[in-house]
């Protein structure tokens, strides 16, 4: 079972801690314990990047690999009397999944709360047959309100509660998007360990990739790296009622080289130069074209002051910005492979061709 070969302490760990946008501290602090043993050079920019460089052979090319660090999340936004909490979406969000699911509102003290809406008992026809927005969701915490006060106030994140487990080959768990690729990152930072590299590598864990880019902007415009690896999810769509033509990825299936997304057309030289590292390799993929959506890649392709040759390894992944998501171990070792093989070979690339 590829499971067993997994490090699933570290990545539950990783996928535990929150981390909303703009909350980023508590992952960042834990990446950079990790990290620290397998770089030359650790350091975080001013918006909260934290980017950690392993020296090559040369430094006359950089190559950058993104990965955020930022989970989908909340802001509170009002606290009625009653010590209900309203709140804002920090990325984007599937609502139909957040009936009575448990949240941590991260206030003086982590407080847990549930995800409330109408009781069906007391809904109009009308309403029951309609899909339900964010808006017709509140948070209950069970607290008298004077405490609710106390402890909360606006501006507090929230974060979704669920922690870890394994199914078969796969694992569960919220924030699979992205402390999947966060974990890949530093797996891959420790496989490269006293092994040269032609290039400088700079690996970078992201903020505020889900409401924007922003972190990967911010890296790619002082690093200008010459080749850009995004690291992010991608949509699982091998699920009941989808036609063949529909699917993006199927999990369990490889890693996969994106294509293009709504926000990057990944360059051919680089689809090429990861599809022959694969084949070098012996390792299973899949080819991406995701018609919604779009990750770190598009901020490094359109900020590097120089130009870079941009692509992304993208992880299969089922129930995508919903209260878990899925991924297969497979799928997830085949990418940390994709990415050591790919930056221990860029010099051997014709990238003129």
């Amino acid at each position: 079972m590829s499971i067993k070969k997994l490090n699933v302490q570290r990545l539950a760990k990783i996928c535990k801690i929150p981390g909303a946008p703009g909350f980023e501290k508590g992952i960042r602090d834990h990446v950079k314990g990790l990290v620290t043993p397998y770089c030359d050079e650790l350091y975080e920019d001013g918006m909260g990047n934290l980017i950690a460089v392993k020296k090559g052979s040369s430094s006359e090319k950089r190559a950058m690999i993104a990965a955020h660090m930022d989970e989908i999340g909340f802001i509170v936004k009002h606290i009625d009397d009653k010590g209900f909490i309203f709140f804002h979406p920090l990325g984007g969000f599937d609502p139909k999944t957040l009936t009575a699911q448990r949240v941590i509102i991260h206030g003086k003290e982590d407080v847990i709360g549930v995800m409330g809406s109408k009781p069906i008992h007391v809904m109009s026809p009308e309403e029951r047959g309609k899909a339900p927005k964010l808006s017709d969701f509140f948070i209950d915490t069970g607290l008298p309100s004077e405490t609710v006060h106390k402890l909360i106030s606006v501006g507090d994140a929230i974060t979704r509660e669920r922690d870890l487990i394994t199914m078969g080959d796969c694992i569960n768990c919220k924030s699979i998007d992205n402390r999947v690729s966060v974990f890949a990152l530093v797996e891959a930072l420790e496989k490269l360990n006293g092994q040269v590299v032609p290039y400088d590598v700079y690996g970078v864990f992201t903020v505020q990739e889900e409401v924007g880019l922003r972190g990967a902007i911010v890296a790619a415009h002082h690093i200008n790296p010459s080749f850009s690896f995004g690291l992010d999810t991608t949509i699982a769509y091998d699920l009941p009622g989808a036609l063949p033509h529909e699917y993006v990825t199927a999990m369990g299936k490889g890693v996969a080289i994106k294509v293009m997304d709504t926000s990057v057309i990944s360059d051919r030289r680089m689809v090429a130069f990861m599809k022959s590292v694969c084949k070098k390799a012996g390792l299973t993929y899949q080819l991406e074209i995701l018609t919604g959506g779009g990750t770190d890649t598009a901020g490094m392709q359109r900020m590097s002051k120089d130009g870079t040759i941009a692509g992304a390894i993208s992880f299969p992944t089922r129930h995508i910005h919903q209260v878990i998501e899925m991924a297969h171990s497979g799928d997830i070792l085949g990418g940390i492979d994709l990415l050591v093989e790919a930056l221990k070979s860029l010099d051997t690339w014709d990238w003129t061709a």
